[in-house]
């Protein structure tokens, strides 16, 4: 299996966890189901951090958010180390990088343009989003992959490519109008959320979302297929983080880290569709590397799991690492999971309920105002075992008969917190004036009211 002149396709997606057919939900995305069919499956896939441009820029640059700089969001005032971007890497090993679409690691998410250059990227390809409204981004993405067809159709440099192909999709604001063939009767929510008509109504304009990004998929992979380059091409198909509903993004819940991953190595030695391994989005710089002949950057944190496709045993990581420090308020959060039990340590034990600004705006975030979101409060340590309670609604943190499992877990977070140089152990994080944060308990991310902010930023 020679994969050391492979071109490397990322195929991304905003705020879909696992929420896709392939994962078995009821969600029309069947050339998601195809390619997941023809490569290998991750079934405990997990993101460093449950917010966008902190989980995309631990997957980017293969270090957590405390480490590449990216405490919070890019579009407000949070950086990267930018020379630590995969598209830096890869350029520098040879490769033509071109970004179409969404990036969430400088500026914007549709600031494609910042990117070319900064972070690595040679060529965009991105088509103007200017004329679309934010449930109009849509479109944006389908024009984005018109684009990208366009130009598989006509490469013919000699070095391999990396593509970036982002989108919008599902990011919320969910397209107001539900697409043919979905029914909002038929489209229970996800289990963790009530069932009732605004959570149906609103899970159907996701559905609708998820449909219209799986277009874009079948139109992008039947581009490779035409041009005989899908089977020298290695794809990664994920997304950042849990589906924008209360309690998923921005928590370290499964319902917030964990995030469909599909790869598709072409001579894959794997006998299987599935895997069950932990396995974390910082691992996927180190896999990459090793598949395509590029010797690892000694800062990485992750490890390969290349292995796999070549037919070895692969055990996974036994422990996975998540963060929050910033989305649209201060929230630090650090939490260890492995394959049973799930630890949860919130560092901030004088604010321990909601911090409302960071659930995105959406009529479930209304619901759960209208019915006692204020009152919802959160414990500093947390320990669930996975087995029993997959929703982490029991805490055993006080249960002496889990005493020596919440030490083992206590030492594990300790560890790395020491070995990453974490700068909460320091104490809180403290709050630049060039980044813009809400305080933690106004409502509205989007508030035009300078005291609902601790700083304005720039």
């Amino acid at each position: 299996m020679d994969t050391t002149k492979m071109n490397i396709l990322y195929l991304h997606t905003h705020d879909t966890g696992r929420m896709i057919s392939a994962y078995g939900y009821g969600i029309p995305t069947p050339n998601y189901q195809r390619l997941c069919d023809d490569a290998v499956l991750f079934q405990n896939a997990f993101s460093v951090a449950p917010t966008c441009s902190p989980s995309r820029a631990g997957l980017l640059t293969g270090v957590f958010p405390h480490q590449n700089g990216m405490l919070g969001l890019a579009q407000r005032g949070f950086s990267i180390r930018q020379d630590w971007h995969l598209a830096n890497l890869l350029r520098q090993n040879g490769y033509h990088t071109a970004l179409c679409g969404v990036q969430h690691e400088i500026g914007y998410y549709t600031d494609h343009a910042m990117a070319i250059g900064t972070l690595g990227y040679i060529e965009d390809l991105s088509a103007n989003h200017t004329q679309y409204s934010e449930e109009k981004l849509v479109c944006w993405d389908k024009d984005n992959a018109d684009n990208l067809s366009r130009w598989l159709d006509g490469y013919d440099r000699g070095e391999p490519f990396f593509v970036s192909y982002g989108m919008h999709a599902t990011h919320r604001k969910y397209p107001a109008e539900i697409a043919e063939g979905i029914s909002i009767d038929n489209s229970q929510p996800p289990p963790n959320v009530p069932n009732n008509e605004v959570m149906r109504k609103d899970f159907a304009q996701y559905k609708t979302s998820a449909k219209l990004a799986d277009d874009n998929v079948g139109k992008v992979i039947d581009a490779l297929k035409r041009n005989n380059l899908y089977d020298k091409t290695i794809i990664v198909l994920t997304t950042d983080h849990g589906l924008a509903y209360p309690f998923a993004k921005c928590t370290l819940n499964d319902s917030g880290i964990g995030v469909l991953l599909s790869m598709r190595v072409p001579g894959s030695r794997y006998g299987k569709n599935s895997y069950d391994g932990l396995i974390s989005h910082i691992d996927v710089i180190p896999t990459l590397c090793e598949l395509v002949a590029i010797k690892m950057p000694e800062y990485l944190e992750g490890k390969s799991f290349a292995g796999l496709f070549a037919g070895k045993e692969c055990e996974g990581d036994e422990v996975i690492f998540g963060e929050i420090n910033f989305h649209t308020s201060y929230e630090p959060v650090r939490a260890v999971r492995s394959r049973r039990f799930k630890y949860i340590r919130y560092f901030d034990e004088d604010y321990l309920k909601v911090n409302y600004s960071n659930i995105d705006n959406s009529p479930v975030k209304e619901f759960y105002q209208e019915h006692g979101l204020s009152k919802v409060t959160k414990e500093s340590e947390c320990l669930y075992d996975l087995y029993y309670d997959p929703f982490e609604k029991n805490n055993l943190a006080r249960n002496p008969e889990y005493r020596q499992e919440l030490e083992h877990m206590r030492r594990e977070l300790y560890g790395f917190m020491v070995r990453t140089k974490d700068p909460l152990l320091e104490g809180p994080i403290e709050i630049r004036k060039e980044w813009k944060v809400n305080k933690k308990e106004t409502y509205s991310p989007n508030s035009k009211d300078a005291d609902d902010y601790e700083s304005l930023g720039n």
